[in-house]
């Protein structure tokens, strides 16, 4: 253990400063912030987390992290067995963009440079990753329900050899969940690699009671090549935790590489042989590991049950902006992420009313975000709207704190707030 070390004066002013810095953020952590996907972590993550700190391994090599590599590797396996797979290979990393990166990474090693086809409402991160990688993107039309349109994806494939698709599960824009079980029979018509981006909304698989639909394309995740999961999403990890999983640990062959300084020690598995990543926290390992034995990813306990709070504190909140006359609920939320239009006559009096209407909840502490949904997923919902502008800026709150049902009367109260003000304006 290090000895500890009084501070300086100079130390101490830097960290005052620090804190007076800090002052400019939003309070992401209170249950009236309900804008961006923002989740504090677990305190005995954070406590796990720092504890290991006091080390600081290193998880590429296993002599860099002997017993942080070990709780990284159950730790990944239990996030296997969660989606229904008792065999893998698979890692943490810094988060869903290098996990994605990896997975797309392989992709292209074993379909020879074929295609990426992926949904309008996917991550913009596998549009740009395809240009890293050097391969062809095809963007596939969503539906109604800003899922993938099956027919268009059909469409794609007829006209292109063999690639891999990328299923949403879970949009970051509106928590929108590809139908899995539909795109993995087109898979075995057309042979691509499927991988799902399961980066925000993987954890849902442990939640019953969701749609027939949404809980179909989760229990059809067993069936998938690869799949990512953020840990520092929904797992209450501090960022960045990420985590990258193939079902063929064959898979392994492509990773393999030689250092003449780093593997030679040991006889185990250094994790830095089946990542692109070098440099890796090991504390994040040491998180994951502690927070999952005090909650273990399983349906019907303890996690499940706060996920399962998020998810009905978005029923709740959707349900409430359905009796506004002013504001139109754009989708039924899937998970936890509510998206609502401002009824306006044109799009761009709707996008400035949504601004303003942000605004105003800002000012009383109530934190929303705000998104810009297109014109092919938002007339239906807005029918009297003229459509000035080929999108319309929507309000946007993802309810991801289990806190956040407890204080559902505490925020519709403040809602009600920002309404009587908006009304007045």
């Amino acid at each position: 253990m290090v000895d500890t070390v009084p501070l300086s004066d100079s130390q101490r002013n830097a960290l005052f400063d620090a804190v007076d810095r800090l002052r400019g953020d939003c309070p992401y952590h209170h249950p009236l912030y309900l804008g961006q996907m923002l989740k504090p972590p677990h305190p005995i993550a954070q406590l796990a987390y720092t504890l290991a700190m006091s080390l600081n391994p290193n998880n590429h090599a296993y002599d860099g992290g002997r017993a942080s590599s070990e709780m990284e590797k159950e730790s990944v396996t239990q996030l296997a067995e969660m989606f229904g797979w008792s065999q893998h290979l698979g890692h943490l990393t810094s988060g869903g963009t290098i996990a994605n990166f990896e997975a797309l990474w392989v992709a292209r090693e074993l379909t020879d440079s074929g295609p990426l086809f992926a949904s309008e409402h996917a991550h913009y991160t596998h549009e740009r990753l395809s240009r890293v990688l050097g391969i062809p993107f095809q963007k596939v039309r969503g539906d109604a329900k800003a899922r993938m349109d099956l027919d268009h994806l059909e469409q794609l494939l007829k006209s292109s050899h063999p690639g891999t698709v990328v299923a949403t599960i879970g949009t970051t824009a509106f928590g929108s969940v590809d139908p899995l079980p539909e795109i993995i029979e087109l898979c075995r018509t057309y042979g691509f690699r499927l991988h799902a981006d399961a980066a925000y909304g993987g954890y849902y698989r442990l939640v019953g009671g969701l749609s027939e639909e949404t809980t179909r394309a989760y229990e059809a995740l067993s069936d998938v090549d690869s799949l990512v999961v953020d840990p520092h999403k929904h797992g209450l990890q501090p960022y960045g935790c990420g985590c990258v999983l193939f079902q063929d640990p064959d898979v392994g062959r492509i990773y393999r590489h030689d250092s003449p300084y780093t593997y030679f020690t040991s006889e185990k598995l250094h994790l830095g042989e089946i990542s692109l990543e070098c440099s890796r926290a090991g504390a994040a390992a040491v998180a994951l590991w502690t927070t999952m034995r005090c909650f273990p990813p399983t349906p019907g306990g303890d996690f499940a049950a706060m996920l399962s709070c998020c998810w009905k504190a978005a029923r709740k909140l959707s349900a409430f902006l359905r009796s506004v006359p002013e504001l139109e609920l754009i989708l039924e939320p899937e998970l936890d992420l509510v998206v609502w239009a401002v009824r306006e006559s044109t799009a761009s009096t709707s996008s400035e009313r949504a601004r303003e209407f942000f605004q105003k909840a800002s000012e009383r502490n109530l934190h929303l975000a705000l998104a810009n949904v297109p014109r092919s997923l938002a007339e239906n919902r807005l029918p009297r709207m003229h459509w000035d502008k080929s999108a319309v800026t929507c309000l946007r709150s993802c309810l991801m704190k289990p806190e956040h049902l407890a204080n559902m009367p505490r925020i519709l109260d403040r809602f009600q707030c920002v309404l009587a003000e908006f009304r007045g304006s």
